[in-house]
C-alpha cells in the first residue's frame, strides 16, 4: 500500500470504482444508494477513489459547507468504503487523512463521520483514528467528531 493516491470521482474509474467489494456482512451498512455513478457529478459534494496503483481500494464522499444548519454536516464524511482486500491496511486510515487535510484547507477545525452501529460496522474504525462519539441523530446512528 505505498502507492495509495486520490483522484476525483469521474466518469473514467467509476466503473472501477463500483467493482470494489466489502467483506462479508458490511453490505448492510451502505447507504440504499451506494452506486458510485449517481455521485459522478454532484458538484456540492467532495468525492474521491483512492488507488493503490492502478486498483481502486477505498471510496470517499465529504461535504464541506459552513453555512449548513447542523453541525455535524458542515465537515463530514459521508460515506466511505473500503474494498475487503484492503481493509487493515492503512487505507481508510489514509482516506480519512486526506479528507482531515481537506478540512483544514478549507478552515474546518473538525470532520464528522455518522455511522450506524453494529459489528460489523465503522465504528469501531473511526473510533480508532480518532472520532469521539458525541452523540446520535434523529435514527439512531452514532455521531463521531474528529478535533483537527
Amino acid at each position: 500500500m505505498d502507492t495509495l493516491r486520490l483522484e476525483e470521482l469521474s466518469a473514467g474509474n467509476v466503473v472501477a470504482a463500483n467493482g470494489m467489494t466489502l467483506k462479508r456482512g458490511q453490505e448492510a451498512f451502505l447507504a440504499a444508494n451506494a452506486r458510485l455513478d449517481e455521485f459522478v457529478n454532484v458538484q456540492s459534494a467532495w468525492q474521491r477513489v483512492v488507488f493503490d496503483g492502478d486498483e481502486p481500494v477505498a471510496f470517499v464522499m465529504a461535504y464541506f459547507d459552513p453555512e449548513v444548519d447542523r453541525e455535524e454536516y458542515r465537515s463530514s464524511v459521508l460515506r466511505m468504503y473500503v474494498a475487503g482486500s484492503a481493509q487493515r491496511k492503512g487505507v481508510g486510515t489514509y482516506t480519512v487523512d486526506q479528507v482531515a487535510e481537506e478540512a483544514r484547507r478549507q478552515g474546518f477545525d473538525s470532520l464528522y463521520a455518522v455511522w450506524e452501529e453494529g459489528d460489523e460496522g465503522p465504528g469501531r474504525f473511526f473510533q480508532a483514528v480518532g472520532f469521539e462519539v458525541i452523540g446520535e441523530n434523529e435514527y439512531g446512528e452514532s455521531i463521531g467528531r474528529k478535533v483537527l
